[in-house]
C-alpha cells in the first residue's frame, strides 16, 4: 500500500482542523526554553514510563504536552499567563478541556526552570493516582 501522508485517529486529536496541526507543526520550532527542558525530561517515555506528544493538536487547541493514555495534559504557562483576560481563557480552556475528560496540570515556566526535578514529581504522583483499568486503551487495542 502506498504512504499518502499521516492520517490521525479522531479519538488522538478529536478532529482537530488541517489549520490546527499546520499551527501545532509551527509552534515545535518555536518553543520557550521551559518547553525545551521539559521535553527533554518527558520524551521517549522518560517520565513515569509515559508517552507525551508536544504541540498536541486536540479539537480547535494546541496542548503543550500530551499522553493520550491518561488523557492528561501539560501546559507551561509564562508571565502573559497573569493577565486577567489570559486567566479567564485558561480555565475556560481547562473547562472545555476537562468536559472531553482530559485532565489539566499547569506549571509556570519559572517553575520549570528552577525547580524541574519537582515539576516531574508531580507529573509522576499524577499518573500513578490511575490504575491500569482507568488506563485509555493504546490505539488498536479493543478492537
Amino acid at each position: 500500500m502506498a504512504y499518502l501522508g499521516k492520517t490521525y485517529p479522531s479519538t488522538l486529536h478529536h478532529n482537530a482542523s488541517a489549520s490546527t496541526h499546520n499551527l501545532a507543526k509551527c509552534l515545535r520550532k518555536t518553543e520557550t526554553e521551559a518547553e525545551k527542558i521539559l521535553w527533554q525530561k518527558i520524551r521517549n517515555r522518560k517520565c513515569g514510563g509515559l508517552k507525551f506528544r508536544r504541540q498536541h493538536p486536540f479539537q480547535k487547541f494546541i496542548l503543550d504536552f500530551y499522553c493520550h493514555e491518561i488523557g492528561l495534559t501539560i501546559e507551561v504557562d509564562g508571565g502573559i499567563h497573569d493577565n486577567p483576560d489570559v486567566l479567564e481563557h485558561d480555565s475556560n480552556r481547562t473547562f472545555e478541556l476537562e468536559n472531553v475528560g482530559v485532565k489539566v496540570l499547569r506549571f509556570r515556566n519559572q517553575d520549570v526552570l528552577e525547580n524541574i526535578d519537582e515539576v516531574l514529581k508531580c507529573i509522576i504522583d499524577f499518573a500513578e493516582t490511575y490504575n491500569t483499568s482507568s488506563l485509555r486503551p493504546s490505539e488498536g487495542e479493543g478492537s
